[in-house]
């Protein structure tokens, strides 16, 4: 901020600083006096409180002249009224809350400031007036690994009291999981035990987040609207705004429609699994992504699953529902607006009192079982349990709204310019001798044809990135359809003529049938530019051999590629095969680096934390 020394006078040209003993000679004080001239009174609070931010980050002084009175300083000592949101996110849906706020906040007038969860000191929370937290809840109840700082800082010592501290939270997660919105709760209960004071209760919102966040965000904002108008920093003086550049004008709520370019299958034709490349077109949208990315996919459900669901509840499928103030057919609604698929706990619940069902109920007891049930039965599958009549209004309320799913990028720009490439495995089974498949995958896989329209958006992932010196050697931990990004981190690399080293460790099924891109990474063994490839086909041999085990073959060179700064990049299945590359790491450190087990755990988390060590798994 610059202020102009030369303000116009308005008025009265008479206003000079009260007469106080102050640490500047009398030309400073001029200069003061005359910068300051013609400003109100909520304008001088505000800029007392940002000379106040200032002067907090300089170094403290002797001073020359008298110090401030006692009155002064306690007057200085008040932090300026503002707003400041911080973001928890893994995926970039807290991080999108997070900048809608901000947008929200300053079409109100609000002074407000941003930042991403890891570039936020968490001892400045002193200084502020009022905060809100926007998390989103990593794997089992983690925290993601932006925050993961953060969220260890406010339960350790050096956290700060914070009496003085206005905040609110609002968790994002899915109910299907234990932790639900666990990182949400967690800062709430952090904060209170520090002496923060909540203006709002916390909100935690399922995957359909969108319409109470929105709500949240409202009254939010009008509370600390309300707070700042109460104070001395009243009216708020508004500096200019620059526009983001650089930017799509295409995002979630505003998907670009792709063309699909190719949906080839990479298996082989004896394999257990469809994976598929998929290229899409992006040409004209003015899309960009960096290696590490994830494209949002949003999908039309199955036509011919839609009518057996209604077939289910005794609907013939022309019924009318409102939706968004629009008058749809339900058949259309299942369609287009909502999640038909994967069930969830809510749904058998609900499910459960309106058949009265005698299984679901007893599941509906059991929480564990509820959601092992709900995460492994599909929505048709639960209405099958009991046959109930619903109207169509009963029938859209049990479901969730239909949400885009994230795919990891297998592709970088600099390799295929105006095109994105993904690597999709079908989702498919066997239920009662019908197949039942994954709403998305199928339609990439089945149902859209070369050519066919699809709604896409880029998902930045800040959280998974390369490193910026791309002398730094790197390992990548990606079985199965997890070797996405580590196709679009070797592009990259290729083309920016890298010389850091690259070691690749890739898992699946069956060398045969199931080695994905299995020229391509010959191809860039054979040039030098893949340092290492180490490769587990567990069904290859009697017994089943993971990456974590080639892990552990190999403890002693992947300590020195440690040991030489090496990043380490892990991408795939959540629960279980991130969780043993996690302790395989571990037992590295422990092995090698002659660690006690404690010291070995904090070692890989301490490299986490420095973005060492990246995982997109899911």
């Amino acid at each position: 901020m610059s202020l102009n020394k030369n303000v116009p006078s308005q008025g009265n040209t008479s206003q000079e600083l009260p007469s106080i003993a102050a640490p500047l000679n009398d030309q400073q004080l001029g200069s003061l006096q005359q910068t300051v001239a013609g400003l109100s009174s909520q304008q001088l609070a505000w800029v007392s409180g940002y000379f106040w931010g200032l002067a907090q980050s300089q170094p403290q002084t002797a001073s020359a002249t008298a110090p401030l009175t006692q009155a002064a300083a306690a007057v200085a000592a008040q932090p300026a009224g503002k707003l400041t949101i911080i973001f928890a996110s893994q995926t970039g849906n807290a991080k999108g809350v997070a900048e809608s706020l901000e947008q929200e906040a300053k079409a109100q007038g609000i002074d407000v400031a941003l930042f991403d969860a890891s570039d936020y000191k968490g001892k400045n929370l002193a200084k502020e007036t009022h905060v809100i937290i926007v998390a989103s809840t990593n794997g089992e109840g983690e925290a993601p690994d932006n925050a993961i700082e953060l969220h260890e800082f406010l339960q350790s010592k050096k956290a700060p009291k914070l009496p003085n501290l206005k905040y609110g939270v609002i968790g994002l997660g899915d109910s299907s999981y234990e932790f639900f919105c666990q990182t949400g709760k967690d800062f709430d209960t952090y904060l209170s035990k520090l002496g923060a004071t909540p203006f709002i209760d916390r909100v935690d919102c399922d995957v359909d987040y969108e319409a109470p966040a929105s709500e949240w965000k409202a009254k939010a904002l009008d509370k600390v609207k309300d707070d700042l108008a109460a104070g001395p920093q009243a009216e708020v003086v508004q500096l200019p705004v620059g526009q983001a550049s650089g930017h799509s004008q295409y995002n979630k709520q505003n998907p670009y429609t792709a063309t699909l370019l190719t949906s080839q299958k990479i298996t082989g034709r004896d394999s257990g699994k469809d994976v598929r490349h998929v290229e899409i077109d992006l040409e004209g949208s003015g899309l960009t992504y960096q290696p590490g990315d994830a494209l949002g996919v949003w999908f039309d459900n199955s036509s011919e699953l839609a009518n057996a669901i209604l077939g289910k509840v005794g609907l013939s499928g022309v019924e009318s529902v409102d939706v968004d103030g629009e008058s749809i057919s339900i058949h259309s609604a299942l369609v287009s607006k909502f999640e038909i698929t994967a069930s969830n706990p809510q749904l058998v619940t609900k499910f459960a009192e309106l058949s009265g069902s005698k299984k679901l109920q007893k599941l509906v007891e059991d929480k564990d079982k509820l959601r092992e049930y709900a995460t492994n039965t599909q929505v048709v599958d639960v209405l099958a349990e009991k046959k109930t009549k619903l109207s169509a209004e009963e029938l859209i309320g049990l479901l969730r709204r239909l949400t885009p799913r994230l795919y990891s990028i297998a592709s970088s720009q600099s390799e295929v310019d105006e095109e994105v490439h993904l690597t999709v495995g079908l989702v498919e089974y066997d239920k009662d001798d019908e197949k039942r498949f994954g709403g998305a995958s199928s339609f990439l896989t089945q149902r859209l044809e070369e050519g066919g329209e699809v709604k896409v958006f880029v998902e930045n992932n800040n959280n998974f990135k390369l490193p910026q010196d791309d002398n730094t050697p790197i390992i990548m931990v990606g079985p199965g359809t997890g070797i996405a990004p580590f196709r679009s981190f070797i592009q990259e690399r290729d083309n920016r003529d890298a010389e850091g080293k690259n070691w690749l460790f890739f898992g699946d099924r069956t060398f045969t049938q199931d080695f994905l891109y299995q020229v391509e990474w010959q191809k860039y063994l054979k040039s030098g530019l893949l340092s290492r490839l180490d490769v587990a086909f567990s069904r290859d041999q009697v017994e089943k051999v993971y990456v974590q085990h080639r892990i552990l073959e190999n403890a002693a060179q992947v300590w020195q590629w440690i040991q030489e700064g090496a990043y380490i990049y892990v991408c795939g299945d959540a629960t279980r095969m991130a969780k043993d590359v996690h302790d395989a790491l571990v037992i590295v450190a422990e092995q090698e680096g002659k660690m006690p087990r404690d010291d070995a755990e904090q070692f890989i988390n301490d490299l986490r934390k420095a973005k060492r060590y990246q995982r997109d798994v899911y």
